[in-house]
């Protein structure tokens, strides 16, 4: 009798970290490097205005592109897990679009407020949004996992079209227009410093994925467990609306990158969440660090906001995954 054939290990598990790192460090730099502003190795050592601009301008966009990219991915990791289904993120459960409802909704009743409260209002609404979009869930019974971000699309739909009514009656739509544009170019020193706490989140998120792990098993095998359910997903949907929030307030609408990101990592490396999480970091970094520099470069001087090269790539992402999963339910 012949052994059976060992099990083939996914591509990227024989990929050490420190590669990608190192991958990842060189589309940083290029970021650094890449600007209207002519800005070298030597003009940082001998002129003081092209130090400054450094300092003011390119380093805060790059430091944002890499929060913004890792609270969005590790959120897509923790929506997924709980879940249970492949094709959820912010922007697929309607988090993101009940988070510009909030934003919106500030601006019409307090303008002018301090970025702390329009952060707190942000996160209150994503996660009110959340809610909503897991209640929904609970009550309906769906047969295809596929049908699950379509509800939430349908959800934030619908939220979004509440929210550009309100912004056209009360003149806010060239807000609520950059708002979804989610570009970096307005990123600067003194502004992009809130985004330092959802790096509190994806640390949390880390420490606790095990726990996020046995909860995506479901509730009764959660609960045999010794887990409390209901207080872990209660926790991974208050961490999501946080990152959400605070992302959304800062930079903007990002679109799809907790969708593909996590997908493809777990493609290539399997389902194990916490060793995941390192790779979903540093491919949403490099994603979006990617995104940026095409729309800074493919009309230089002018800029393409790096969210909307972001959702052509994670649209056509997304379709190729449900045609995927659509394919293999049928083999």
């Amino acid at each position: 009798v012949q052994a059976a054939p060992a099990a083939r290990r996914p591509p990227l598990r024989r990929v050490p970290l420190a590669a990608g790192a190192v991958v990842v460090l060189a589309l940083l730099a290029a970021s650094l490097a890449v600007g209207g502003y002519d800005i070298t190795p030597r003009s940082l050592l001998h002129d003081g205005a092209a130090r400054e601009m450094f300092l003011i301008s390119r380093v805060p966009r790059t430091a944002a592109l890499v929060l913004a990219a890792a609270a969005m991915g590790v959120s897509g990791v923790v929506m997924q897990v709980l879940v249970q289904n492949r094709f959820v993120e912010p922007t697929t459960t309607g988090s993101s679009q009940w988070a510009a409802l909030g934003i919106v909704l500030l601006a019409v009743v307090r303008p002018g407020a301090p970025t702390p409260v329009r952060m707190v209002v942000a996160t209150g609404f994503a996660f009110a949004g959340t809610l909503v979009f897991l209640g929904v869930l609970r009550r309906v019974s769906l047969r295809s996992s596929v049908v699950v971000p379509l509800v939430g699309i349908m959800l934030g739909s619908v939220v979004g079209a509440a929210t550009t009514y309100l912004a056209s009656e009360n003149d806010l739509l060239q807000m609520l227009s950059s708002w979804r544009s989610g570009g970096f170019s307005g990123i600067v020193r003194g502004g992009y410093e809130p985004l330092w706490v959802v790096a509190l989140v994806v640390l949390a998120v880390y420490v606790t994925a095990d726990r996020f792990t046995v909860a995506g098993l479901g509730r009764d095998v959660a609960t045999n467990l010794g887990l409390h359910h209901a207080r872990v997903v209660f926790v991974g949907t208050a961490a999501v609306a946080l990152a959400t929030g605070v992302t959304a307030v800062v930079v903007g609408f990002v679109p799809f990158l907790g969708l593909v990101v996590p997908n493809v990592v777990s493609l290539l490396r399997g389902d194990d969440v916490r060793r995941n999480l390192p790779w979903v970091v540093l491919a949403s970094v490099a994603l979006i660090v990617l995104c940026d520099l095409i729309g800074r470069t493919v009309v230089f001087p002018l800029e393409v906001p790096a969210s909307v090269v972001l959702g052509a790539v994670g649209a056509t992402a997304f379709v190729v995954l449900l045609l995927r999963r659509r394919g293999s339910l049928r083999g």
